[in-house]
């Protein structure tokens, strides 16, 4: 009989596991990824993975001759996708067919231009066209040519005050905008992004870094250190963006990892900003805290650097952070969706992690030590999130609401979906529903906005009662205060009477 209840006992607690592991994602033959999030009181969360390793891309897979070297950019234009081959002073150019990646063509001359070669190339872009722009680096220029390769114009260091005319013109990262507008990071340049018009006329620098000092640390400087000292000591100057992304709404996404730390919390470092025309930050920020990667971590390996940023459809963004090879997504508010990646050699980790891109919501992250691209796919609970976070930004609130509480099925945790349900029913005029999300997921601010529509509605209909009350309130009090007015008069009167 005690065996009997000793089998049942652990037959329960093998269907436990087994049920846990299923919400957790069940094993499809796809490698799985550690995922996680934080709670209100920043406590790490375990959750279901967003994403699963679906394949890696290197150089024995797309069947290449010459292996691929010190790799530093990714770019993806619908199926294509290029890779400064900056070792091999080249540009791969590969295209997604189904689930397969094929190479296509090695790019490593541009016919017309002189010099006809690449030296050390960092970065690609490919406009709607199919022109192809280079980050030719020791050649100091960006070079533009045509889908055969064919030079159409090269643009080189700016002979304007703006710019030191005895530092040398290096691109490392470029974006193009919609008119050709072409905007370039510069090393060792601390001025923001160089604006290159389409006809290859500079027109400026844009983005530039806001410098940030303490009095404190200006009051020592500029009294207390000798002009030796001051010399010595960091200059109070802007600090580089490290590269950038052009969203298709041609705002430019940029990521800087020269900060203080004890900056991040307080969102003094803005480690990821979105820039507009004029070079403006208008990246939303409405959660607890900024978009900073991880919210905890030791004096050993510090916060989270990132290399590189890419936007999703529905302004969603995910950075690639170089100190732990993790990967942050995070939706319109600034709301992290989710965070999964570590260090390593093994799938779903990384060495040197140096860029990012996506295709539809699948990412793909390169690899500089290891020379590979990783492919990341959504698992059903990662489209879950980006399907209520569709819906919501199409304004259809309760399909939106319905998918969150399909998210809240499998992450019984997850913050953000109280909060996606709370402002779908906020958007629905569910007021009081509305509060009660937002109360589980510790969200002030929404629970505040949501309140003072549910006053202001009950206040509109309750307004007569309020009326009545209010003057009951206070007229009541005065005519009793009359009443006993005339009493004490007639009492007086009364008195006075039988006096006299």
């Amino acid at each position: 009989m005690k065996m009997t209840r000793r089998l049942s006992a652990l037959l329960a607690a093998l269907l436990l596991l087994l049920s846990v592991d299923a919400a957790l994602g069940a094993d499809d033959g796809f490698s799985t990824s550690y995922t996680y999030n934080y709670d209100y009181w920043s406590d790490v969360r375990e959750s279901p993975d967003a994403y699963r390793v679906a394949s890696v891309i290197n150089s024995a897979m797309l069947g290449l001759e010459k292996i691929i070297r010190n790799p530093q950019s990714l770019y993806a234009r619908d199926n294509d996708l290029y890779i400064a081959d900056t070792g091999n002073n080249r540009i791969l150019q590969v295209r997604r067919e189904g689930q397969k990646f094929v190479f296509v063509r090695e790019i490593s001359q541009v016919q017309g231009a002189e010099p006809a070669t690449f030296n050390s190339p960092q970065d690609v872009f490919a406009d709607e066209a199919g022109n192809i722009y280079v980050a030719d680096t020791n050649n100091q220029r960006v070079v533009m040519m045509d889908r055969d390769l064919n030079f159409l114009r090269a643009y080189v260091k700016p002979q304007d005050s703006t710019f030191d005319q005895g530092a040398n013109f290096l691109p490392n990262k470029i974006v193009v905008d919609v008119a050709g507008r072409v905007y370039v990071l510069v090393t060792n340049v601390n001025k923001g992004l160089a604006k290159f018009e389409a006809d290859g006329t500079f027109t400026g620098f844009i983005g530039a870094n806001k410098v940030t000092t303490s009095m404190a640390d200006y009051i020592w400087k500029m009294y207390f250190q000798t002009e030796a000292q001051r010399a010595q000591s960091e200059n109070f100057v802007p600090t580089e963006y490290c590269n950038a992304y052009m969203d298709k709404e041609g705002f430019i996404y940029a990521v800087t990892n020269v900060f203080k730390e004890y900056d991040l919390l307080y969102d003094n470092a803005k480690p990821i900003r979105r820039l507009n025309g004029i070079g403006d930050d208008i990246l939303i920020k409405n959660d607890r805290y900024p978009p900073i990667g991880d919210l905890v971590w030791d004096e050993t390996d510090g916060p989270s650097k990132f290399a590189d940023i890419t936007v999703l459809e529905g302004d969603i963004y995910v950075a690639f952070d170089r100190t732990r090879g993790r990967i942050f997504g995070y939706d319109p508010q600034g709301i992290m969706l989710w965070a999964f990646g570590t260090r390593g050699n093994t799938d779903g980790a990384f060495k040197t992690p140096v860029s990012i891109e996506h295709m539809g919501y699948d990412l793909l992250c390169l690899d500089q030590s290891e020379s590979s691209i990783t492919v990341f796919t959504p698992t059903e609970y990662g489209n879950l999130i980006y399907k209520a976070n569709t819906l919501y930004s199409e304004g259809k609130y309760d399909e939106s609401a319905d998918a969150w509480r399909e998210v809240l099925r499998l992450n019984s945790n997850y913050n953000m979906a109280f909060i996606g349900v709370g402002r779908a029913l906020l958007r629905q005029e569910h007021y009081t529903e509305a509060m009660d999300y937002f109360k589980m997921a510790h969200d002030r601010e929404n629970y505040g906005r949501a309140f003072k529509l549910y006053r202001k509605i009950w206040v509109e209909e309750n307004i007569w009662w309020v009326a009545l009350i209010l003057a009951l309130v206070i007229v009541v009090p005065l005519i009793i205060g009359k009443v006993k007015k005339m009493k004490w008069e007639v009492f007086e009167h009364d008195r006075s009477k039988v006096h006299s």
